[in-house]
């Protein structure tokens, strides 16, 4: 049986372009990112280093992207609410549950995840 897909967050794809060792590792899995998640990125990436590397990025993983349905924003919202201490962004909110109700390992280095289930933490 092959390794379980995993779903990186915005924060694991930008240390994936920083070329961080701890992360560059997930260009070798399977892996998806919610249509969500690559957006943030993209703006990420689109103030930090301007809008070719920006472009590089978008077309280098449009084919993991994927969209989260209504339903998927809806849980994310009640998520986030019940979470709201933890201030969690909407992006965020949206991949992990999105990769809960999916079933794959949620792939991050933020701090408000660390003791969730489902999550494959990772530091810088």
């Amino acid at each position: 049986m092959g390794e379980i897909k995993k779903c990186l967050d915005t924060y694991a794809l930008i240390e994936i372009a920083n070329e961080n060792k701890n992360f560059i590792q997930y260009l070798n899995v399977e892996f998806v990112i919610t249509d969500t998640t690559l957006a943030e990125f993209f703006i990420v990436l689109l103030r930090e280093q301007g809008e070719k590397v920006a472009d590089y990025w978008f077309k280098k993983l449009e084919g993991y992207s994927v969209p989260a349905d209504k339903y998927v924003l809806k849980a994310a919202m009640k998520f986030k609410h019940e979470h709201k201490k933890q201030n969690i962004s909407f992006f965020d909110a949206v991949g992990y549950v999105f990769s809960m109700n999916n079933g794959y390992p949620f792939v991050t280095g933020d701090k408000e995840f660390e003791n969730f289930k489902n999550v494959e933490f990772r530091k810088k």
